[in-house]
């Protein structure tokens, strides 16, 4: 081997790291897009059975039926943010939002009865605070100022969303007109004699992808009506929108369940400060936590296993490994997108790798 090979060798292979480098860093640069055009593929798999519906039972044009889907997916999406309106309002008159004195007070009075519900003095609680490297009490260092700071900020970064919404709805609207859109795309990147396979790939993954979907929205207005009848029956106000609040996180696999349960009691207990600590607040959060617990129970034993085993066609410990593995590799990102992307996985390689054992043990039911 010459010098002359040598050099060329090396030269060629930092030309490589120094492409494989811009690559990563334009794809840096360009991450919205790329988190744009996610949820647009995401949105048009939801709306895909709703297009094929009005295409093919009530003979919509392509068109109009993408049209049609568009409008009743902007509008339950717009009819869910009207839901909120109501829960800011109610919270922000019980947390007293214009009188931060006011609030204060109020969670120092709370703070008080749950320390005598529970056998301790405040006293004693605090002089417990002080020996501690706290240096300070629970209610000195209580400062709920940054309230109005939140709400402020929530509300600049919903301005913000807005370009981000217009452009996903945008791409959207293609992804469902032109469903050969996004294979096209990725089709460039595929060799000639492995077009065939993606393709059959591809549409495999779109079907499977999209039931799965539609079971998680099926899973979603399940627990939804169960954390609405809990709430109402406590008598809790906005009992449809905390609900709807609580059953969402529940996308994000054993982590957002413990989001939701936290969600439920702070809004049920805000939901009635002022009110007796022991008579009214801890009996109404007690049994809000056991309808959330119900809840949870019929969505681990019933809606998931079967979401799973007739979308994805995985195996319900298959999948929890999946999630785990994902979450320990990319965090909560990771285990919202674990299903959906092993799915995709499993497909790709049925079809260019199903001699292989491994491959045919694991999509035997694909």
């Amino acid at each position: 081997m010459t010098s002359n090979t040598i050099s060329q060798g090396i030269l060629r292979a930092l030309g490589i790291v120094v492409g494989i480098a811009l690559l990563l860093y334009f794809l840096y640069k360009i991450q919205s897009v790329l988190a744009y055009l996610a949820i647009a593929a995401v949105i048009a798999l939801i709306g895909r059975p709703i297009v094929f519906f009005l295409r093919r039972r009530l003979k919509f044009p392509n068109t109009l039926a993408v049209v049609t889907t568009m409008m009743f997916m902007v509008g339950v999406m717009a009819g869910i943010i009207a839901l909120f309106v109501p829960l800011i309002s109610q919270q922000g008159k019980n947390l007293s939002l214009l009188n931060i004195d006011a609030l204060q007070q109020k969670l120092k009075t709370l703070y008080f009865e749950i320390t005598q519900y529970f056998g301790a003095s405040p006293d004693s609680v605090n002089d417990m605070l002080q020996h501690s490297d706290v240096g300070k009490t629970l209610l000195e260092r209580l400062d709920v100022g940054f309230i109005p700071n939140l709400l402020n900020t929530f509300l600049d970064v919903l301005s913000a969303t807005s370009i981000g919404l217009f452009s996903v709805l945008f791409i959207s609207f293609f992804f469902l007109k032109d469903s050969k859109l996004f294979q096209n795309g990725l089709l460039m990147f595929v060799p000639d004699d492995k077009e065939t396979g993606m393709i059959k790939s591809i549409e495999k993954i779109n079907n499977l992808l999209s039931r799965y979907f539609m079971g998680l929205v099926l899973q979603i207005f399940i627990l939804f009506v169960i954390y609405t009848i809990v709430l109402l029956v406590v008598g809790i106000e906005n009992a449809v929108v905390i609900a709807f609040l609580c059953a969402l996180f529940n996308i994000i696999p054993y982590i957002g369940p413990m989001i939701g349960a936290i969600i439920m009691t702070v809004l049920t207990m805000t939901s009635n400060l002022g009110a007796d600590f022991s008579l009214v607040i801890l009996p109404k959060t007690g049994y809000v936590l056991i309808g959330f617990v119900a809840g949870q129970l019929v969505d681990n034993f019933f809606s998931q296993p079967f979401i799973f085993s007739n979308s994805v066609k995985s195996h319900p410990l298959e999948i929890f490994l999946i999630i785990i593995i994902a979450g320990l590799l990319f965090g909560v990102v990771g285990m919202i997108v674990a299903v959906p992307g092993y799915t995709a996985v499993k497909v790709i390689l049925k079809e260019f790798f199903s001699e292989n054992k491994l491959v045919k043990s694991l999509t035997q039911n694909l």
